[in-house]
């Protein structure tokens, strides 16, 4: 496995819930539910949108881009929490984690993106709606999805790479179930400084900024809607923002509550913080499609007549 006190790792061991080894049949029922739920609820909601011509549509084109961000991390992450429940298989390749890391925080980048542009989406089509159509051309949306996607693959291009050429000295234990950068850059011996500072500016002018602009967005936006002197206006116009609303909030709550437990909840047990991590990666991918087919008319008649003609 190595040569010398410096080696290149031929495997990882991944942690799946500490000191509740022997309860993990108790947790593949709740697992393997909310992955089929957040599989087969994406993959629904793209095949509605696919199936119906009226949804050709930025705001319903921007949600198919969110399920499929969803649906990439959700089967980036699968394998191995599914493998350790399932099977207490633990260990993962070099090559395999580099690419789990990779596509884990693509798929991330590129859902933050996703709900910018949602944001902004709904900005325009409050502040200015006769020019909504003008401005919000299918070729906007097209171009959109396309530069996100590029966005997310090139910022993380360079991370393997730099990875790959550090030395790994002493244990080559995980502490999550699925491969992460925070995790990677620990077990090095050699200097992590450029991945560090790297993984850093990829957070903070993806994840970071975009969460800063949404803030901004929805700041103009009731800027806009107190302007409107209609209260029946002001209804409907707040109305079509609550999907997003929750979309978002959902993607960040938590998020920033793994980064609270984290920070103050040190002592608490393992396979709590470890479970809270499992979670805030599969929170987003399982609710977004309950409240789009809950909160949006037009998705919840397509699920509708989609069944119906698988019945009939």
């Amino acid at each position: 496995m190595f040569n010398s006190s410096q080696f290149t790792p031929k495997y990882f061991l991944l942690t799946g819930l500490p000191g509740l080894e022997a309860h993990y049949p108790w947790f593949i029922f709740p697992f393997c539910s909310i992955y089929l739920v957040a599989l087969m609820g994406n993959s629904l909601i793209l095949t509605v949108i696919k199936r119906s011509i009226s949804l050709y549509q930025p705001m319903y084109l921007l949600l198919a881009m969110l399920a499929f961000a969803e649906l990439g991390v959700s089967a980036s992450t699968l394998p191995t929490v599914l493998g350790i429940f399932l099977f207490s298989a633990n260990k993962i390749c070099f090559e395999a984690c580099l690419l789990q890391m990779s596509s884990i925080h693509s798929f991330s980048i590129m859902e933050s993106g996703v709900l910018l542009a949602m944001s902004v989406d709904r900005f325009v089509a409050i502040y200015n709606p006769l020019q909504y159509t003008a401005i919000m051309t299918l070729p906007c949306i097209a171009g959109t999805g396309a530069a996100l996607g590029m966005k997310s693959v090139m910022l993380m291009f360079p991370l393997p790479f730099l990875l790959k050429r550090l030395p790994f000295c002493g244990h080559n234990t995980l502490s999550h179930s699925y491969c992460l950068h925070s995790d990677l850059i620990q077990l090095p011996c050699g200097d992590t400084l450029p991945n560090s500072i790297l993984g850093l500016c990829i957070i903070t002018s993806t994840i970071g900024l975009d969460s800063l602009l949404i803030v901004v967005s929805y700041v103009l936006i009731l800027y806009t809607v107190l302007g409107i002197t209609s209260g029946q206006g002001r209804r409907k116009a707040l109305n079509t923002c609550v999907s997003h609303l929750c979309a978002v909030l959902v993607y960040y709550v938590p998020m920033i509550s793994v980064a609270l437990v984290h920070r103050f909840l040190k002592h608490a047990a393992p396979a709590v913080r470890l479970l809270l991590a499992n979670v805030y990666l599969l929170v987003p991918p399982v609710l977004n499609p309950i409240i789009y087919s809950v909160k949006t008319k037009q998705i919840r008649q397509g699920l509708i007549q989609l069944f119906l003609q698988r019945k009939y």
